[in-house]
């Protein structure tokens, strides 16, 4: 088989590839330096958008208007803009072996591709149910949602059970954004959450119990504290129930499984350091191998503001380490140096007509402040988390551009609170004038 040679490749074709890419550009790369291997058959695409408005009722989100990067408020990179570059988009195309001393990505037809400097940008992939051995976890009508593929078969299941009774496994970002998503589309909806409140890793009690509230109040079932142990099938292989730990029964003409993801780094075992489940980089993200980088959600990277080595899982990281991986290539070449990552945790989502956003660092004591009734007409609140004095960690809903931007500010400053009770009475005051 051919072989194809490149200065540079990407491996993956995930948000990371798409704005690597557009950094690329806009370093100014050569025709026919750059190459992106993607196993999946379109350009880069915001992949949060699967979750949220690709499942809409009404004017659904499709390509091509969703590339990349218009999750950031950038240009939209359609095919069309690769083939400008002269960037080979290679799509549709599995890699099953990586040598990285010899620099060469292999496919299982045997075709081969030789690189100069690699960026791993091979992202996650799901937990899926058979991985445990869940009994009846392999009967049809049984989802999990990480690709285009995935959310196209299922809004077809949709279409079919019209009206039809839904469970999501799992209570964590899939679970809170597919159950809202799914009520939208006016199907009975039930979410089982493993542990004691929902988004369990990120949010308090108290910023659950809204959440939990208003959801309940658009019809969503919310059962907590038990996990599904099993499926049951019908005549036709189509999953019908959904058995419980608890010994509960729940009917089920869909289920969709959002239970976590784990990075892709099986093609690198044993060629590159790992650390905590990720490949380790260093603050330009590059490995233990010389010309060989990893960005995104499996890279773990030195968070310099908490000094420590950590893995984030989010659109925005993903954005950011491929750009920053890319200036770092292209300032070696030139003698230059940049700064070193220096990244600020955060997490948002959209769900109904809520919207909330999260920096820093979950850890600490909470003050919860604002107004967090879910009755409200526009309920607005927030928690930020103190350690040792200061601010770590900011949360908000409901909050404006500017009011965002100061939690950010502050999330990053850390500035010291003299009295919890004095922060609670002056909530989203106190970020906007630090």
């Amino acid at each position: 088989m051919a072989e194809k040679s490149f200065k540079y490749v990407i491996l993956g074709g995930g948000v990371a590839a798409g704005y690597a890419a557009r950094e690329f550009a806009k370093q100014g790369v050569k025709p026919g330096e750059l190459a992106i291997i993607s196993k999946e058959a379109v350009a880069p695409y915001e992949r949060p958008a699967l979750s949220k408005a690709y499942l809409f009722p009404e004017s659904p989100a499709r390509l091509p208007g969703f590339h990349v990067c218009v999750g950031s408020g950038g240009e939209r990179l359609l095919p069309e803009w690769y083939k400008e570059k002269g960037i080979e988009l290679i799509l549709s195309t599995e890699i099953v072996k990586a040598d990285l001393a010899a620099k060469t990505l292999s496919t299982a037809s045997g075709e081969t591709f030789k690189f100069h400097i690699l960026i791993i940008a091979t992202g996650s992939t799901v937990f899926r149910l058979t991985d445990f051995g869940v009994q009846g976890a392999d009967a049809k009508n049984i989802f999990y949602l990480r690709e285009i593929d995935d959310a196209d078969t299922l809004v077809e299941a949709m279409k079919a059970k019209k009206n039809g009774k839904v469970v999501i496994v799992g209570g964590g970002y899939i679970g809170i954004e597919l159950s809202a998503v799914m009520k939208l589309n006016n199907l009975d909806v039930s979410m089982l959450c493993p542990e004691d409140w929902f988004m369990f890793r990120l949010f308090t009690r108290d910023i659950a119990a809204f959440y939990e509230s208003y959801y309940e109040h658009k019809g969503v079932k919310i059962i907590k504290g038990t996990v599904a142990v099993g499926f049951t099938a019908d005549s036709n292989g189509e999953v019908k129930e959904v058995k419980l730990k608890d010994g509960r029964v729940l009917e089920a003409d869909i289920v969709v499984v959002g239970v976590g993801a784990k990075p892709l780094t099986a093609l690198f075992k044993g060629q590159v350091a790992e650390e905590k489940g990720g490949i380790k980089t260093d603050g330009f993200f590059k490995t233990s191998v010389p010309d060989v980088y990893a960005v995104g959600d499996l890279s773990t990277f030195p968070l310099k503001m908490y000094n420590e080595l950590r893995r984030v899982e989010h659109v925005d990281h993903a954005r950011k380490s491929a750009e920053q991986a890319v200036k770092a290539i292209k300032a070696n070449e030139e003698g230059k140096t940049i700064e070193e990552y220096d990244y600020l945790p955060f997490f948002y989502s959209r769900e109904f007509d809520l919207s909330w956003q999260f920096y820093g660092d979950n850890v600490g004591d909470t003050v919860l402040f604002g107004d967090n009734n879910p009755a409200s007409p526009k309920p607005k609140f927030g928690t930020y988390w103190i350690k040792n004095g200061k601010i770590f960690g900011a949360f908000l809903e409901g909050g404006s551009p500017e009011e965002n931007k100061a939690l950010a500010k502050v999330a990053r400053v850390q500035p010291l609170v003299e009295s919890p009770d004095l922060l609670a009475k002056e909530g989203l005051a106190f970020a906007t004038k630090i």
